[in-house]
């Protein structure tokens, strides 16, 4: 497939640790500096651009050994909070040399639960872009605990992008995209272009993941296909090429794989929802009728009467899933009642909605992801 010229007006790049880390976990600066090289020719065209990069575990693995005494939750906390500082000051003096201004946000799962802090967060990477701050996005490693993680950064720039609205999501690793084999297969071919809603390639994608990084193709195709659900075009590239994201932009002969957007892009509070549920605190379990009025196509909200089984303890504004009688999950929402008065007006009638239609996703992927 012959490649075009693109139109963006803001995109994210996830940077993944094999491609900025060379074999003994340092830094590759010379391969840093193609990346910002490229995004300063992106700046410069007045695109807004939003690195996430990961790395800083692996570039503090360079910088110490933690002692035998120390349980692998907390010498991953030492190693990120030494690599984190050094990655961000190269990143700092690097694109210093394009006069380009860098911050740094470090984000945790805790960071998207709860709406507030995902507006906070909004609101201050918009304020970084317009006045011209690069935000620099890694997860928060010195806090975050094994059951609060993100799969790897490829789910946190998959957050990030749907957050900021941006018009793409590039992913940078080190291969060409997505085979129809494993790469190292002789005769694989790259798949240029997928439709998340005609093309399922997974059976043939190589999940194999790299010795620092926690995410492999596999993953990587699920978060891309979420996210072009959600109108944002997806592009998994080698970031190993120079001028490799000005050259998918550019309509240049590169190669890739295009994960195509749907052309329906969803509202601010029903995108929220749409990534929240691996955030759900509970669930309620919900007769045939109210099964049969929410996937009726109506909006229709999730009303008391409906509930027939409260689980879980959770507090008014948290999220919940909800389950059909045989325990399948057919969406989420955000709940009008703590877990207590949810048991104890389970049944009632002519009381306000548990959750009301605003607040509320019914769609195949949450679907697909949940378990309760």
């Amino acid at each position: 497939m012959k490649n075009k010229v693109r139109n963006f007006n803001r995109i994210a790049i996830k940077v993944g640790t094999n491609v900025i880390t060379q074999s003994d976990g340092s830094l590759n600066v010379g391969r840093m500096l193609r990346i910002v090289e490229d995004i300063s020719v992106l700046q410069k065209r007045g695109m807004d651009v939003i690195l996430v990069s990961s790395g800083a575990v692996a570039a503090g693995k360079s910088e110490i050994v933690p002692s035998r005494k120390t349980n692998i939750v907390a010498s991953k906390q030492i190693l990120a909070s030494i690599g984190q500082v050094k990655l961000m000051s190269t990143y700092q003096f690097l694109f210093g040399k394009y006069n380009i201004p860098a911050g740094q946000l470090l984000a945790t799962k805790e960071s998207f639960r709860d709406r507030r802090h995902y507006l906070n967060m909004k609101n201050c990477m918009t304020a970084m872009l317009e006045n011209g701050v690069l935000p620099i996005v890694n997860e928060n490693d010195t806090v975050s605990v094994n059951e609060l993680m993100f799969t790897d950064n490829d789910e946190l720039s998959g957050l990030i992008s749907a957050m900021m609205d941006c018009d793409a999501l590039f992913i940078l690793s080190n291969v060409d995209g997505i085979y129809n084999a494993s790469p190292s297969t002789p005769g694989a071919e790259l798949i240029s272009e997928i439709d998340p809603l005609s093309d399922d390639p997974s059976a043939c994608i190589s999940n194999v993941k790299s010795e620092f990084g926690r995410g492999g193709m596999l993953t990587k195709y699920s978060i891309a296909r979420k996210i072009a659900s959600e109108g944002i075009e997806v592009f998994i590239a080698n970031g190993m090429r120079d001028n490799i994201i000005t050259g998918i932009i550019g309509g240049r002969d590169v190669p890739f794989t295009h994960i195509t957007a749907s052309p329906e892009r969803k509202n601010g509070v029903k995108k929220w929802l749409y990534h929240s549920d691996t955030f759900a605190k509970g669930a309620v379990y919900i007769n045939d009728g109210a099964k049969d009025a929410l996937l009726s196509g109506r909006a229709t909200s999730l009303l008391l009467i409906g509930i027939t089984r409260v689980e879980g303890y959770f507090k008014n504004g948290d999220i919940v899933r909800i389950l059909d009688s045989n325990g399948n999950c057919i969406g989420i929402g955000k709940s009008q009642y703590d877990s207590d008065k949810a048991k104890l007006k389970a049944g009632e009638k002519n009381s306000k909605p548990f959750i009301h239609y605003d607040y509320m996703v019914l769609n195949d992927i949450v679907k697909e992801n949940a378990s309760y």
